[in-house]
């Protein structure tokens, strides 16, 4: 049965997507740097896991290859791994920048790197995350933004490179979304209701809206869309709020 790698399946999203794929019935691999955290979840979806840390030097692909190998053939990677930083580009170190392009954009990297090599034969999709920020300027997200946008820049090269192995490459581009790592924002009522202002629909979202699109995304069904990057994120990227 072909596989969905899920990296990061332990966040939020990842795990959100796991119990939606494996209720589908889809075969899963799930990918994670917390062995803790990954069992609980593996045994709960009867799917094989793998523990890895993809900002760190164990290439990606052997990581994917080893346990492939063990549970079929590999249909498409979904890259759930990233971080948040909320501050201004003079209050930013060179340590905090470079901790959030390696969490985010080499990583994102060293899934299509991966993809580009794993799924060629047989062609695949792989989803990777960008944000709300940047496509819209918002203050205090210098470094995530920049993160972001080379992600968004990463995913429309590669699907052109890959587009005649029918290797599909698209993008999810959220707002702000009710997850593990935003609750400090969430949690605090006077940020939630700013945020949610933020908004055209005048809400934040939840992870089920975003699992529900990359899922969509690794179906084969819609094995025509490539190169896109898609908003779920209440109009933040492209509608001006309420006022």
């Amino acid at each position: 049965m072909d596989t969905i790698a899920i990296v990061g399946a332990t966040g939020t999203i990842g795990r959100t997507l796991a119990r939606r794929l494996a209720a589908e019935g889809r075969s899963l691999l799930l990918v994670g740097r917390s062995l803790e955290k990954l069992e609980p979840l593996a045994r709960e979806l009867a799917q094989p896991y793998a523990v890895a840390d993809f900002a760190g030097s164990q290439p990606f692909e052997e990581v994917l290859q080893r346990a492939v190998d063990s549970t079929g053939n590999l249909a498409g990677i979904v890259h759930c791994v990233g971080s948040i930083l909320l501050k201004p580009a003079h209050a930013t170190s060179d340590d905090e920048f470079r901790r959030v392009i390696e969490s985010n954009l080499f990583t994102a990297f060293a899934a299509v790197r991966a993809g580009g090599k794993l799924l060629r034969e047989r062609g695949g999709s792989i989803v990777l995350f960008a944000s709300a920020a940047a496509e819209v300027g918002i203050q205090n997200h210098e470094a995530i933004a920049a993160a972001k946008a080379g992600i968004i820049g990463l995913a429309r090269s590669a699907a052109a490179t890959y587009a005649s192995s029918n290797i599909r490459i698209n993008v999810i581009s959220p707002g702000l979304i009710r997850t593990d790592l935003t609750r400090a924002i969430w949690e605090n009522p006077v940020a939630a209701k700013t945020s949610a202002a933020m908004h055209a629909l005048g809400r934040i979202g939840e992870p089920e809206q975003v699992a529900s699109l990359a899922a969509w995304l690794v179906d084969p069904v819609n094995d025509w869309i490539t190169g896109q990057v898609i908003g779920v994120d209440g109009g933040l990227g492209h509608v001006l709020p309420r006022r």
